[in-house]
């Protein structure tokens, strides 16, 4: 059984097209279909089957393609016993961060890394919805996401989950408002103002849904953007207002925005780092994944520290 062959299922199974694969895999699509079609003969069992102008996985192909996540995994610890012996933590590893987590992490973890200066670490901003994270890990060497409180956790079979930190959420409302001298309120009190939010299937957004089926009242949005200083400027500018993460916002919000916790919804996010296993495995992946969390609890430590303060 080839190795190779078993990764083309399982990016099969999680890109769900051959044109897909090729693209990921830097092949042609009819190369793709000729392995698949020698991996079926060689094993004598129907593992993909046409279904309109696309192909799908039959049940044994499924259950194969879900196979192939350990024998990945275990290859890739191999080579990584054979680099940790020839050279230790080295390489180029890519992460995806959503912009207000990069604002928080970022920083310090770029100041971190430059203790490990054969690691290479490219970064890109990637803000997408709650359920999308898991699938940029396909392409990603450490993929940092959110989910909100109270929501069912996403679908992450096969997938490594490292808790870095809840950030809770708090309402931003302009200094002038008529709750701006008050450190907690209720949602009864704010349900009904103008909203600044953020699109649909955000983390924020969740919450903000709870809170109307709990009040049955709808929020009603003047603005949507995934653009955090943006929110905070339209909050400033006394046009609504928003839930905001406290650790991230709290450092701008200074003669610009008060703040205040909601104390009685739970309301907050969780940042996660996903990761392949067979990618967890590099040494490299793992001192990058290490620095990300000490810089996630000194974040939040401090961010504590200045809100007692």
């Amino acid at each position: 059984m080839d190795v190779r062959h078993l990764d083309l299922l399982r990016e099969l199974a999680e890109r769900g097209s051959v044109t897909a694969v090729a693209a990921a895999t830097h092949r042609s699509p009819s190369a793709v279909s000729q392995q698949l079609r020698t991996m079926q003969r060689q094993l004598g069992l129907e593992l993909v089957r046409r279904v309109g102008r696309g192909v799908q996985l039959t049940e044994a192909g499924t259950a194969l393609a879900r196979a192939s996540s350990a024998v990945s995994t275990a290859v890739a610890e191999a080579e990584a016993t054979v680099d940790a012996w020839r050279a230790g933590s080295v390489g180029v590893v890519s992460l995806a961060i959503f912009p207000s987590a990069a604002e928080l992490l970022l920083p310090g973890l770029v100041h971190r890394m430059r203790a490990h200066e054969r690691i290479e670490l490219q970064v890109a901003d990637r803000d997408v919805s709650e359920d999308e994270f898991a699938r940029l890990t396909a392409d990603v060497d450490v993929v940092v996401g959110h989910r909100s409180d109270g929501a069912a956790r996403p679908d992450h079979r096969g997938l490594r989950v490292v808790p870095l930190l809840r950030e809770p959420l708090e309402v931003a409302m302009p200094l002038d408002h008529r709750l701006a001298g008050r450190s907690r309120v209720t949602m009864a009190d704010v349900i009904g103002e103008p909203w600044i939010g953020v699109p649909d299937g955000y983390p924020i957004d969740r919450v903000l849904t709870a809170m109307a089926l709990q009040s049955g009242v709808a929020p009603r949005f003047v603005h949507r953007t995934v653009h955090l200083p943006l929110i905070e400027n339209l909050v400033a500018a006394g046009l609504g207002v928003a839930l905001v993460p406290r650790h991230t916002s709290a450092r701008r919000a200074a003669g610009r925005f008060h703040l205040a916790t909601l104390e009685d919804v739970r309301a907050g996010r969780w940042v996660e780092a996903l990761l392949r296993p067979e990618r967890a495995a590099r040494p490299a992946v793992q001192r990058v994944l290490d620095e990300i969390r000490a810089e996630a609890a000194a974040a939040e430590a401090a961010s504590e520290e200045a809100r007692r303060g």
